[in-house]
């Protein structure tokens, strides 16, 4: 999962329930693994989403979010107070565009549990954008039977590569983080959607089988409880690398990372930027 930096006084924890897995190999497909289509959220449920997104609060966080050019609170800014609030009201953001599920690589696929999807929803974004054309995207996640923003990201990646997969003909966009890369899921087959998914997969991109090989001997020995996650090795991933050659520190991919299935700590929000690469 992406990294949550946490902010004195303002910030929220975003943590995802993990379950230990074992190691197997790839069983062969079956046809309910051929369609590897996750589960969709419902329209309402991404209504109820947007509500919480545009509550005041959340607007004023927004606001003092572009202020400080995605700078946590926590962090040292070259502003003063007085200048911070002038920045944040002058910032004036509103919510672009629609709200959209946000899938990613589910750690049962990356097994080879037969039936497992290839992503599932994580949780829920919605594009800002303030005066001056700048980005960021909210997060919001099921607490209960409500939706409660748990993040501010800079950039609009999430809302930006489900809409480029409906444009482009429709399918589930989806992440695997451990790359920062974007595929969709169309047809039965895993395209990408940005440099890191062509690197990953290629211009054509990959049946959904032989991707299932390709994120099975990437990370199915560093699914939480292998040695590699006991030994604290979780990094970043680089193309090329040996799974698990020198130099080589992949993150431990969490399971059960499904809308309903997060827990929260805190009870602000936390504003980070967006790790890339």
């Amino acid at each position: 999962m992406t990294e949550i930096r946490r902010s004195p006084g303002r910030a929220a924890a975003l943590a995802v329930l993990a379950a230990a897995l074992g190691l197997a190999a790839a069983p062969p497909a079956s046809a309910a693994d051929r369609t590897g289509a996750p589960a969709t959220v419902a329209q309402s449920d991404l209504t109820a989403a947007r509500d919480a997104a545009q509550a005041p609060s959340v607007m004023d966080e927004l606001s003092h979010f572009f202020a400080r050019k995605g700078v946590p609170p926590n962090q040292p800014l070259q502003i003063t107070a007085a200048d911070e609030a002038r920045a944040a009201a002058q910032a004036a953001p509103r919510l672009s565009g629609a709200t959209v599920p946000v899938y990613t690589l589910d750690a049962a696929f990356v097994k080879g549990t037969s039936g497992a999807p290839v992503a599932r929803p994580d949780f829920v974004a919605t594009k800002a954008v303030s005066r001056d054309g700048r980005t960021a995207s909210v997060w919001t996640v099921r607490e209960g039977t409500g939706w409660r923003v748990v993040n501010i990201a800079s950039g609009g990646d999430e809302v930006d590569y489900a809409a480029r997969a409906a444009s482009d003909g429709g399918g589930t966009a989806f992440r695997e983080p451990q790359m920062n890369a974007w595929y969709v899921l169309r047809g039965g087959r895993v395209l990408p959607l940005d440099d890191e998914a062509r690197r990953s997969v290629g211009a054509a991109g990959v049946s959904l089988a032989q991707y299932r090989t390709l994120v099975h001997q990437r990370y199915a020995d560093k699914l939480p409880g292998s040695a590699y996650d006991r030994a604290g090795k979780g990094g970043g991933y680089q193309l090329g690398a040996e799974p698990q050659g020198k130099g080589s520190r992949v993150p431990v991919l969490v399971a059960g990372a499904a809308l309903g299935v997060t827990v929260l700590a805190g009870a602000g929000l936390a504003a980070r930027r967006r790790a890339r690469g």
